[in-house]
């Protein structure tokens, strides 16, 4: 049975419009503007057990959202969906022991005590009887190395430091799904990899099931094989992370470095230039016709070394971001 399905689900949010003024303020106590907002619009997709999947879009795009509505706390506004086959804004006991929510910008640790007191009210809340309590402690601190940390305030941790408490305070009940939300927002790089590094290896021993947000492409190409892309509340791809490029239309990218420079007119004038410095220069080709565009612009050219790679994965997603190519891209 799948861990999380979605069907149609939807979430419109209705709010109003504030004019600015004493005088307009006044007059919205009698009439006001109804504005509507539609966050996510008849998304539908399906995750396995044990899947790491990326889910990811710009801004506004209804990632957060359709995550709030996955772990219960906003209730959809058409649709359906099933957690580990419960409707998860039933909010029942036995769904919420399965399942964690982690959003990086959100804290759940109590600010001036020590990490492991909140990992003891958990323990608590979660009726986790003590072998199994510190069995899971040992593993989740010890895959994470912060074993120094952990009767320090939370408030004396570097970020870095508290991030990794809080994933532990999320697991400590062993959820089978995990809703990551922007984790290693505001890392740095040596953090970030950590917390990659200590994911692959979560999924391998437990086969969680995770769904992970994130802007920083590296989180999501080295976790996830398959990415599922909203834009505008709607899903605009699901599919291998690898492929994005081939849903949009295949490009590559000729990088050549030059004996001597070349006037702007002459490069522009052998392919679609994308940029160029006095001894470099950047081409952009169709995937079709590289190798006989590339033996036209090395013939014309004093190259001495030149590279053929695919257009960045983050260019692909920003098209499809911006609905390029979105007919076949579901």
């Amino acid at each position: 049975m799948p861990s999380i399905t979605l069907n149609q689900l939807s979430k419109t949010f209705t709010y109003y419009k504030k004019e600015p003024g004493v005088r307009k303020s006044l007059q919205n106590l009698f009439r006001r503007e109804k504005l509507t907002k539609e966050a996510v619009r008849d998304v539908s997709f399906t995750i396995e057990e044990g899947e790491i999947v990326g889910f990811l879009g710009p801004n506004g795009a209804g990632k957060t959202t359709t995550l709030k509505m996955l772990s219960g706390i906003l209730h959809p506004s058409e649709g359906e969906a099933s957690v580990l086959g419960f409707t998860p804004w039933k909010r029942q006991k036995e769904f919420k022991r399965q399942f964690s929510i982690v959003m990086g910008q959100k804290n759940q640790l109590w600010w001036d005590l020590p990490a492991s007191e909140s990992f003891e009210l958990n323990k608590l809340i979660y009726e986790i009887d003590e072998s199994r309590y510190k069995e899971t402690l040992d593993e989740l601190v010890t895959l994470l190395g912060v074993e120094e940390q952990l009767h320090v305030q939370v408030r004396r941790l570097s970020l870095g430091e508290r991030m990794k408490m809080e994933l532990i305070a999320a697991l400590l009940h062993r959820p089978r799904v995990i809703l990551l939300d922007e984790p290693t927002i505001g890392l740095d790089l040596v953090s970030q990899r950590r917390i990659r590094e200590f994911f692959k290896a979560y999924n391998r021993t437990h086969r969680t099931t995770i769904l992970l947000t994130s802007h920083y492409m590296k989180d999501i190409e080295d976790l996830c094989s398959r990415s599922i892309i909203i834009s505008g509340g709607r899903l605009v791809y699901d599919g291998d992370l690898n492929k994005v490029n081939e849903v949009i239309g295949a490009r590559k990218l000729l990088k050549v470095r030059l004996e001597t420079p070349v006037p702007n007119l002459t490069l522009a004038g052998l392919g679609k230039l994308r940029s160029n410095s006095e001894l470099e220069a950047v081409f952009e080709l169709d995937a079709e016709d590289t190798l006989t565009w590339s033996k036209k612009i090395l013939d014309a050219l004093p190259v001495v070394d030149f590279t053929i790679e695919d257009v960045p994965l983050e260019e692909g997603i920003a098209n499809l971001y911006d609905g390029g190519r979105l007919a076949d891209a579901k």
